[in-house]
């Protein structure tokens, strides 16, 4: 509990819930499509020509643009709730459809080092967006359309977290903004980790795994600080949505078999992997029904 943060009193996302209540009618569909990649970087532009991939088989160029689709969604919730502002202009457009941003604010934070630290995960998703665009020079894709204000309402009343009239806002407290960055962190995680055996060239792969190994300390970092608030029951309802979406047994909550449970893993001590598909069905929160989540037009980019 931050006692420093008077907004967190009144966050409906801390408040206890009836656990009945976890995903009633959430009706979540499976993505579109057999995805078949997941996330890849490079220091170093992608080359325009080359051999083209069997028909069907997606390049390294749809698995960099679908990393900087969700990159683009990490970085405008994180600069939005530090700064009040997101991407520079340039860093937004591309191939595509370039969407607009709806919602986020400077968050009020009461506690000085929560917002250096969410200041510091900011500073890092930009660095990751510019990264990959460079990656991708010319193929880049255009920013799509993000929903920062409906979309966690959605996915608060999905998970029963709040009621059906109620609305949820992450970026009006501390305790609000972490559950806010818990939805993305994992998830991110798990999809570098799931691109790890379909990337074809080296340099790519290891680079997706520097930038795997920095979303897994942001990730660390968020559920110590939810765990130190003792927010272990809005957190587990959001873990078992997410489950629920990718349709496997690949989530964890703060507490497990009665402990803290900070690194989620499998009984090998290894990151839970997603496809791109799972991906999807999370941050579209099921698809056409909840209006596509975060990404109401759908992601940019071949892998949508």
């Amino acid at each position: 509990m931050d006692a420093n943060d008077p907004n967190d009193k009144n966050d409906k996302f801390a408040q206890p819930m009836d656990r009945r209540r976890l995903v009633k009618g959430a009706g979540f569909a499976a993505a579109a499509g057999a995805l078949t990649a997941g996330f890849a970087t490079t220091a170093k532009a992608l080359p325009p020509g080359g051999p083209k991939p069997p028909p069907g088989q997606l390049t390294d160029a749809d698995i960099l643009n679908f990393a900087l689709n969700l990159e683009y969604l990490e970085a405008e919730y994180y600069l939005r709730a530090t700064t009040g502002g997101g991407l520079p202009s340039g860093d937004t457009t591309g191939v595509g459809t370039k969407g607009k941003v709806v919602g986020g604010s400077k968050v009020p934070f009461k506690n000085p080092a929560l917002e250096q630290f969410a200041q510091e995960i900011a500073r890092d998703e930009k660095a990751h967006v510019e990264f990959l665009r460079s990656a991708l020079g010319s193929l880049a894709v255009a920013e799509p359309q993000i929903d920062l204000q409906t979309s966690f309402t959605t996915l608060a009343r999905l998970a029963g977290i709040i009621g059906q009239n109620d609305t949820f806002n992450p970026f009006t407290g501390g305790r609000n903004f972490l559950l806010g960055a818990f939805i993305f962190e994992d998830v991110g995680v798990t999809a570098y980790h799931g691109a790890a055996p379909l990337i074809s060239n080296k340099d790519y792969l290891a680079a997706a795994a520097g930038i795997l190994g920095v979303e897994a300390y942001h990730a660390s970092e968020i559920r110590t600080l939810l765990y130190e608030r003792a927010l272990f029951q809005p957190v587990q309802l959001i873990s078992n949505l997410r489950a629920q979406a990718s349709g496997a047994n690949d989530d964890q909550g703060i507490v497990l078999d009665g402990v803290a449970n900070i690194v989620p893993a499998d009984q090998n001590a290894i990151a839970f992997s997603r496809t791109p598909a799972q991906v999807l069905n999370i941050v579209y929160l099921g698809g056409a029904a909840s209006n596509f989540g975060f990404f109401p037009n759908k992601l940019n980019g071949n892998i949508k």
